[in-house]
């Protein structure tokens, strides 16, 4: 390891950041040295707008890749190098707002019963019963379940603890599934590391959502977050207050959350009879 490197690792640990936000960085750093065959000490101001420019123009990688890549970059030379350089200022992905797509609880139904695995059924359940994001189901340990409360103690994104209600049924699933294997301390460990307990790996889990998504037939292509978004929209169509969805969610902003307000079948039954109306007669 380079001393360069090893001052950034350190840097970022100082600063807390997440041992995955870490390795994104590391490897954002590493792609950019590739890129112009030198280290990224020796590289100017000018070479890293043309990189940005590389990526968007050139390459067009997603809003949320040149998001990653500018964080990980002004991090490294501001932070690591000193080198605080107004092109960080400058360089601004595009927002872009896309709704979700969102299952019915039809088509929700649908997609488990085609989960194939009892642990594979149960981590998508409760990522759905629960609106967890994906790591934070799959690092579940059974200490985390509160059975007398009806809570989970869930370690969220960002290191932000929250306490999740847990549905009674759900619940007596996770009791009878324990029983099954009793490997501490996970409570979805990976099948067959019973000598040596591991969580669910991520290839294993998108596998496992991509072959039930294949046999649903659901034609609105979900991915293993719109699980998330389905359990916010629900709970909001069935009278539960945006601000208690919020704090189940673990999302910090009221607006990240409004997001649902658009999606709900009664926010879009409003509109039906004064768009009706609109048109009657043309």
């Amino acid at each position: 390891m380079t001393e360069l490197r090893k001052r950034f690792l350190e840097d970022m640990q100082l600063r807390g950041l997440a041992p995955s936000t870490q390795t994104v960085y590391v490897c954002a750093i590493r792609q950019l040295a590739k890129h112009y065959h030198r280290a990224p000490d020796q590289l100017s101001e000018d070479q890293i707008r043309e990189y940005f420019l590389h990526l968007t123009q050139v390459r067009k990688v997603s809003r949320s890749n040149a998001t990653m890549t500018l964080c990980a970059l002004k991090f490294f030379f501001e932070r690591t190098l000193q080198r605080p350089w107004p092109v960080f200022s400058l360089a601004r992905p595009r927002k872009v707002r896309k709704l979700p797509a969102v299952l019915s609880h039809e088509e929700v139904r649908r997609l488990l019963d085609c989960v194939e695995g009892p642990t594979f059924h149960l981590y998508f359940t409760t990522v759905y019963a629960c609106g967890l994001r994906r790591e934070e189901a799959r690092l579940l340990r059974v200490e985390d379940i509160d059975g007398a409360r009806g809570l989970i103690h869930v370690r969220g994104k960002g290191a932000k603890d929250r306490w999740v209600p847990i549905p009674a049924v759900l619940l007596t699933q996770l009791r009878e599934f324990w029983k099954t294997h009793r490997t501490r301390p996970w409570l979805f460990p990976h099948p067959g590391s019973l000598d040596r307990p591991r969580p669910l790996s991520r290839r294993a889990i998108h596998m496992a959502f991509a072959a039930a998504r294949e046999r649903s037939g659901l034609k609105k292509h979900p991915v293993i977050h719109t699980l998330r978004h389905c359990y916010g929209t629900h709970l909001l169509e069935a009278g539960v207050s945006l601000r208690l969805i919020q704090a189940n969610l673990g999302h910090t902003s009221a607006d990240t959350t409004a997001l649902y307000t658009h999606l709900t079948a009664p926010a879009l039954a409003t509109l039906r009879d004064p768009l009706n109306a609109l048109m009657r007669g043309l």
